[in-house]
């Protein structure tokens, strides 16, 4: 959310040259080592506070947290603690809108006003599910509307469809499917539609169909006032130093960006979609497939340049940020590879972090 910095550089991403990385393979180093290295020096260097996990080879390799979840108490960060992952969670609406799709209830061309009743039917009957889903809809994107975020409409709780008309049903940017622009607006809709299709609450369908399934027992939805055990407290950076970040409601983010896990969690996550115990293969695959700016469903797909770690090979992943919070998430397919970066301290650099992690690994290669 909040623009979605993150995910905007994810896209948009030119990555560094690789240098050195022969130097570590031909010395031998132990990347988890290094890996630790790096970490220790970007938290002594302020610019992470969270927990991170690495895993190779489909195994976890690297877990660790860093900081403090609470400041003000001096509560440690560990692999155990609950961060909000922001739009991380749009991978996880991706995945239960397919499921629909595989069940035949939910069409990927069919179109917003089929679902919805009460959408505008002007708009609503030219934008499809595959639209929202690959940001190619040309819905105004709510969090980038004037004074949204910093005013009291962002504190206010709404109903689901009251939310869809006030905040998600503007007119369109452009003709659906000629451009890309991302748009939290979008994944909102699509979790109201899976809301009417269902008859279930989107919170309801994600435990029952994956969280569950998936023995997440760590993740959900991230309502405000629950006490909810081992949760991080979020810290917004400004020119004077952290500081406790601005409520937000959470009926807002919805199924763009409100959901909390763990590092743990987010590994379970990665290893289900290698599988087919989610979705079948020729469904979970368009979560990966490039649509406009490669991004699929829920997930931009990086492609590095020559040069750079892991050169040509497409890399999933997906950054989130709110208040208070920033996340990404890699996966590394081809070496079973997964990059989990969670803090919450909303540190800039993560993508900067992830990129280091990337090349030590690329520089060792791993053991059969």
């Amino acid at each position: 959310m909040q623009g979605e910095l993150a995910l905007a550089h994810t896209i948009s991403l030119t990555l560094a040259v690789w240098i050195g990385g022969y130097a570590l393979a031909a010395s031998g180093a132990d990347p988890v080592t290094e890996i630790d290295r790096v970490l220790q020096s970007r938290f002594d260097a302020k610019d992470f506070n969270g927990a991170v996990l690495v895993a190779r080879n489909g195994r976890v390799i690297y877990q660790r947290g860093f900081g403090f979840a609470n400041l003000e108490w001096r509560i440690p960060n560990d692999p155990r603690t609950k961060f909000e992952l922001g739009s991380i969670t749009k991978q996880f609406t991706a995945l239960l809108v397919l499921q629909f799709v595989n069940e035949g209830k939910i069409r990927l061309q069919g179109h917003l006003s089929d679902y919805l009743p009460y959408y505008r039917k002007d708009t609503g009957g030219k934008v499809t599910v595959h639209h929202l889903l690959s940001h190619t809809s040309g819905v105004p994107n709510f969090t980038q509307a004037p004074g949204f975020l910093e005013g009291a409409d962002s504190r206010r709780r709404y109903t689901v469809q009251d939310f869809a008309l006030q905040r998600c049903s503007g007119d369109l940017q452009f003709e659906p499917g000629t451009r890309f622009a991302y748009s939290n607006s979008g994944y909102f809709l699509l979790g109201a539609v899976l809301e009417q299709v269902s008859g279930e609450t989107y919170e309801s369908l994600l435990q029952k169909r994956i969280f569950t399934p998936l023995n997440m027992k760590d993740s959900g939805y991230a309502h405000t006032e629950t006490v909810l055990p081992n949760r991080a407290a979020g810290y917004e950076r400004s020119a004077e130093g952290l500081r406790n970040a601005r409520y937000y409601d959470m009926s807002i983010p919805f199924a763009a960006g409100a959901l909390y896990s763990t590092a743990m969690d987010l590994y379970l996550w990665d290893q289900a979609l290698y599988t087919e115990r989610l979705l079948p293969a020729r469904l979970r695959d368009l979560l990966f497939t490039p649509n406009l700016e490669n991004y699929g469903y829920g997930w931009g797909i990086l492609k590095p340049a020559e040069g750079a770690p892991y050169a040509h090979e497409s890399i999933p992943m997906h950054g989130g940020a709110i208040f208070g919070f920033q996340s990404v998430i890699q996966r590394i397919p081809a070496h079973k590879e997964l990059i989990v970066l969670l803090d919450n301290t909303d540190s800039p650099k993560l993508l900067d972090i992830a990129l280091e992690i990337r090349r030590l690994l690329s520089a060792t290669p791993a053991l059969p």
